[in-house]
């Protein structure tokens, strides 16, 4: 074997590490700056989905639902899970590898509880008929479509209500009346009762993106779980899973701003 020969096996079983010539400060704040840019792209892609829910909304019969009591717990199994890994970084920091661990499966426990209790929210939504139905199209094939307003079996002004433009629309005895600018009281069964729940649908879209973004986070903290358990992340080094807090902690945050929005602000 040459002596050329000789350097080039090291070099094909060295793992790559992007960083390992760079200072550690400079490594921590690049691996810093590019979660704080996966964020900002997130937010971009959910502004982009409000603003669209605000658009669609404008000028037509829209459907206020009142969301269950599940979902509440949902935001606290997250509340709970972004103050494990924030004890979890803190042990770490001081050397306390067992409790690192055990708190980052604290973390994992919260995240799988809050995707559970969005399941449940979202199947009780369904059952009260804010779901999709199936049914065959002329050529026989079968086709899925959001329901109709008049196809919810929830009990209106309770678990919905229907407005448009601001007000809400009176329901009595299978009708909806809106009060005219005369102060007249109109029947608009014929227009709301063939409307699409688009609501319920933009709610659908934003539960299941957010919690595609969270099983991202889920997957980071299996790997950063692996790496204190080898040591890679230690007190001497835990950036890793520093910007998992970070990422957990704006998911948190983001679904409170998603859950007032739909069901209390907009």
């Amino acid at each position: 074997m040459t002596e050329e020969e000789g350097n080039k096996i090291p070099q094909t079983k060295r793992k790559v590490d992007a960083f390992q010539d760079v200072a550690p400060a400079v490594r921590n704040k690049t691996k810093k700056m590019m979660m704080y840019l996966i964020i900002f792209a997130i937010v971009m892609l959910f502004a982009g989905f409000t603003s669209g829910y605000i658009v669609m909304n404008a000028g037509t019969y829209w459907v206020h639902i009142t969301p269950p009591a599940i979902l509440y717990w949902s935001i606290g199994a997250l509340a709970a899970s972004s103050l494990f890994i924030v004890l979890a970084i803190r042990a770490i920091k001081q050397a306390n590898k067992a409790a690192a661990q055990l708190l980052v499966i604290l973390t994992l426990i919260g995240g799988i509880v809050f995707t559970t209790t969005q399941w449940m929210g979202w199947n009780e939504l369904s059952e009260k008929g804010m779901g999709f139905s199936q049914s065959l199209d002329d050529n026989g094939l079968e086709k899925t479509t959001w329901n109709r307003i008049d196809q919810i079996k929830g009990e209106y002004g309770v678990d919905f209500y229907v407005y448009r433009d601001e007000q809400v629309l009176r329901f009595e005895d299978g009708k909806y009346f809106i009060t005219a600018r005369d102060g007249k009281e109109l029947d608009v069964s014929g227009e709301v009762e063939l409307k699409s729940n688009s609501s319920a649908g933009m709610i659908a879209v934003l539960l299941v993106v957010h919690i595609l973004h969270l099983a991202l986070g889920l997957v980071y903290l299996i790997i950063n779980l692996i790496r204190i358990r080898k040591l890679r992340i230690n007190s001497g080094d835990h950036v890793q899973l520093q910007v998992n807090g970070t990422y957990w902690h704006f998911m948190g945050l983001l679904w409170v701003y998603l859950f007032y929005f739909l069901f209390f602000i907009h």
